[in-house]
């Protein structure tokens, strides 16, 4: 299977995504749309890092995205690089606030090798020209900063960028300029956003510049912005790489002046029988509030919700102090999770003991009774031993064979006087424990006793 190559990228891809290696690209999700293209001849065409034009198709040439073009200029023609066609450019056009009544300049070709190294040439010569610039602009006592040079595309022109806090008079500077670099001159004064946007880099949330890659108009910011979102006014935490407050502290400011709506003010102190509590902190989003009895430091803090809060307000304005700041009703404990499969349990590989190990030992439980003194003082133990019947084959009745049998299971046969054997679990007494039944000894395996009776 054959794969084309739409945007001369270098890599397989969709006509309407590029390499990201532009500032300020733009997806056109109607490339792939049949007749797309023929919709609207108006062409956005992107120059030196963040600036852009739009141009007239004129001579219906072919053309997508990431297309090299060489198009009409004053004087004499620039290069640059096609970033997106059909009828998402008038309304790129609506959005980057372009004048209707402005003339539209046209596209004359595809750029040739001949143009290319040409372009490359004028190219070459921007860095050493910035440095010669900065240098005679010092000279002249200029309180400005020369931030980039771009030369046209045919090397006739030379755009100087340049940021000023005040205005400058730089008359006998462009004339300086003209004599040293025998080019036409033109200054573009930019802001500090607007630089590092031309320079780019990767901001402190780890993503690229936002003023590198879709931000084209700037918002003033002001601290008041980090103040409704409870931020600690730290410079160096809120100052961005152009050294200006960061422009996404407007992006949420709206959603947080919204939601402190829902909660009281700070001032308002809340009373209560036992004492009077201050404001302490706030969690915003989740309309949490926190409070405290001392107004400096944390102290017996307690965290409601607004809608408790306005209630006690509600309530000290009618003269009434409530026992506490949290409400009457108990609060209902999350549930646990249980973990039904037992993939978090330590012991799921372990082998689950049988209920009839040992026996019915484990099946009945023995109920203990408080045991029963006679009136001369002896213990149950005793009246137990008493009227306990004979249980023939132990040792010390001398009969030999030293089978020890539980008093309350059923004798088999080998037990003496007692028959059966059975013991009332009433009688038992409560500190005393069942004996550990042993296994029978093998009749032909003499018993330990024996011998030493021998």
């Amino acid at each position: 299977m054959e794969y084309k190559l739409h945007n001369g990228s270098g890599g397989l891809c969709c006509k309407s995504c590029s390499r990201q290696n532009t500032k300020l690209n733009t997806y056109d999700w109607l490339a792939d749309i049949p007749g797309n293209a023929e919709e609207s001849d108006l062409v956005e065409v992107q120059f030196k890092n963040t600036r852009k034009g739009y141009y007239r198709n004129s001579n219906k040439l072919k053309l997508d995205k990431g297309d090299v073009v060489a198009v009409e200029a004053t004087p004499g023609h620039d290069i640059g690089t096609v970033t997106l066609t059909g009828r998402l450019v008038p309304l790129q056009m609506k959005r980057s606030n372009h004048k209707p009544d402005t003339e539209i300049k046209r596209i004359y070709r595809k750029a040739k090798p001949v143009d290319m190294d040409k372009f490359n040439e004028a190219k070459g010569k921007e860095h050493a020209t910035m440095i010669r610039a900065r240098q005679i602009a010092t000279n002249l006592n200029l309180n400005m900063k020369i931030g980039d040079v771009e030369y046209q595309g045919d090397g006739n022109k030379a755009i100087f960028y340049y940021i000023a806090d005040e205005r400058v008079d730089f008359r006998q500077l462009i004339k300086v300029f003209a004599e040293a670099f025998r080019v036409r001159i033109e200054m573009k004064q930019i802001g500090a956003r607007q630089e590092a946007g031309r320079i780019g880099g990767i901001g402190p949330c780890g993503r690229e510049l936002c003023c590198a890659t879709w931000m084209t108009s700037f918002i003033s910011v002001s601290t008041s912005a980090a103040r409704y979102q409870d931020i600690s006014l730290n410079p160096q935490k809120l100052a961005g790489q152009c050294a200006k407050l960061k422009c996404c502290l407007n992006y949420e400011v709206d959603c947080y002046v919204e939601a402190q709506k829902r909660l009281p003010s700070r001032e308002i102190e809340l009373l209560t029988q036992d004492a009077t509590y201050y404001f302490f902190k706030s969690d915003i989003l989740s309309n949490q509030i926190t409070y405290s009895t001392d107004k400096n430091f944390g102290a017996n803090t307690v965290t409601i919700s607004g809608k408790r809060a306005f209630e006690i307000i509600s309530l000290n304005r009618k003269g009434i102090k409530p026992e506490s700041l949290q409400e009457d009703q108990e609060r209902i404990e999350p549930k646990r999770t249980v973990d039904l499969v037992e993939q978090e349990s330590l012991t799921r590989f372990d082998k689950r003991r049988s209920g009839n190990e040992g026996g019915q030992r484990n099946n009945k439980k023995k109920k203990k009774k408080n045991p029963q003194t006679g009136a001369n003082g002896q213990s149950a133990a005793a009246s137990h031993s008493s009227h306990q019947p004979n249980r023939g084959n132990s040792p010390k009745n001398g009969n030999g064979n030293g089978n020890r049998q539980h008093p309350h299971r059923q004798g088999n046969g080998q037990s003496g006087q007692g028959g059966n054997g059975n013991h009332p679990r009433s009688e038992r007494p409560r500190n005393q424990q069942p004996r550990r039944q042993e296994k029978p000894r093998r009749p032909d395996k003499p018993n330990k006793d024996d011998k030493r009776q021998e």
